[in-house]
């Protein structure tokens, strides 16, 4: 009786909790710009200083600022690719605003070492000391003190300049700026350098460092960008494909649930209903880790929910297996929960090696599909192994499932012991 309570507050539970937030999860996914629509816009980049070179890093360190500025303006997943030798081209989802979405855009990226001023409170620092034309390019690199903790090496220009800031703001700290913002702890100037070399370290992390670094290499190569042309990027397309996707799995998985159900009784209930969790679950991460829907995210979605209905039919099969060779319900629910197990965590855990591949390799959407599959086959494993085999062992024990045409298993079909 306990067992069979447990079960049916479980089931009621979870049901009333699906479709009381279902509608709201909903509205609350985010659209990429393939289903939302956005802003594109195609730049020339060119160097600032008359003379100067385009090289390929200094296009691609572009790249990577303008991808942060896009996400700065509380956009999510722009898409941020070079082309040729001098073009980057900027795709942005759900812009309200082109006009300000072109001015910060083609800005070029300002990097400053300042010292505080004459008047300045603590904390701020408005004398611009240094600015990216004066490092060397791409001269920033991590490296190691004597206690291997990270630290950031640079090169000056013009060392007679830089002896002269050292000298003048021994003990006192040189903050550094990208445009307006304050990357770290202010450092401080501990000696006089006259070789144009200096080590900045101020207790960072081994990826704050870097980041460091980035920023002032690419601050020493700032490019201007110049609007070749753009365009609002309309939903249209993206909304009709989303439509008839949703429509397109809402009748697949009525007939994947109506087979389901038809061949495996009320174990195919059971494994629907855990496909009905998995779903729920997965938008309610989507919402929660403030994912980005788009069209490689839905193909990704539908292949997990694949993987999970295989995952049921796997299990399912295997219990039947165990009836027709005549041992009793509960233990072919054991031995079949059992080996099914094994088959499918395999299955999984070769395809979440191949997406992590993907996802530490790939960029963009190959990065967004892999990321969304490797949820989807988790979240499958929670509800489709465990959680099923748990729903469909307490029903075999309370007594509800006593004969083996509840599976879907003939009599005539049982092999005697």
């Amino acid at each position: 009786m306990k067992r069979m309570l447990s079960f049916i507050i479980t089931v009621v539970v979870l049901t009333g909790v699906m479709g009381f937030t279902t509608p709201g999860l909903l509205d609350k996914v985010r659209l990429g710009l393939d289903l939302k629509g956005g802003f594109e816009i195609l730049y020339h980049a060119e160097p600032m200083d008359t003379g100067g070179t385009l090289t390929r890093a200094s296009l691609q360190k572009t790249a990577e600022s303008l991808e942060k500025r896009a996400n700065a303006l509380g956009t999510s997943e722009p898409e941020v690719t070079t082309e040729g030798t001098d073009r980057i081209r900027l795709k942005i989802a759900g812009v309200t605003d082109e006009a300000e979405v072109r001015k910060k855009m083609k800005e070029p990226a300002v990097l400053t070492f300042r010292s505080a001023a004459d008047g300045d409170v603590p904390g701020v620092f408005s004398k611009i000391e240094l600015v990216g034309s004066d490092f060397v390019e791409g001269a920033a690199d991590v490296q190691r003190d004597n206690l291997n903790r990270p630290e950031i090496s640079i090169s000056i220009k013009d060392k007679d300049k830089f002896a002269e800031i050292t000298e003048r703001l021994l003990g006192k700290q040189l903050a550094i700026y990208l445009d307006e913002t304050l990357l770290s702890e202010p450092p401080y100037v501990r000696a006089v350098l006259t070789d144009g070399k200096a080590s900045i370290s101020g207790g960072y992390t081994l990826d704050e460092a870097r980041e460091i670094a980035d920023t002032i290499n690419l601050g020493a190569l700032p490019l201007k960008l110049t609007e070749k042309y753009s365009q609002s990027v309309g939903a249209t397309l993206g909304k009709q494909s989303l439509d008839q996707t949703v429509k397109a799995g809402i009748v697949g998985s009525l007939i994947i649930l109506v087979f389901m159900m038809f061949m495996y009784r009320l174990p195919g209930v059971l494994a629907s209903f855990a496909l009905i969790l998995h779903t729920w679950l997965l938008i309610l991460v989507f919402v929660i880790a403030d994912f980005t829907l788009t069209l490689p995210g839905i193909a990704a979605f539908i292949l997990g929910i694949g993987m999970a209905v295989d995952a049921n039919i796997i299990t399912n099969e295997r219990i039947r297996e165990e009836m027709r060779s005549g041992k009793s319900i509960l233990s072919s629910v054991k031995a079949g929960n059992k080996t099914s197990f094994r088959t499918v965590m395999d299955a999984n855990v070769t395809t979440i090696i191949v997406a992590a591949v993907m996802f530490a390799f790939g960029t963009g959407a190959v990065k967004g599909f892999a990321l969304i599959l490797i949820v989807e086959i988790v979240l499958s494993i929670v509800t489709n192994l465990y959680f099923a085999h748990w729903l469909l062992t307490v029903l075999v024990k309370a007594g509800a499932l006593k004969k083996p045409k509840q599976f879907g298993v003939k009599e005539s079909d049982i092999s005697a012991l």
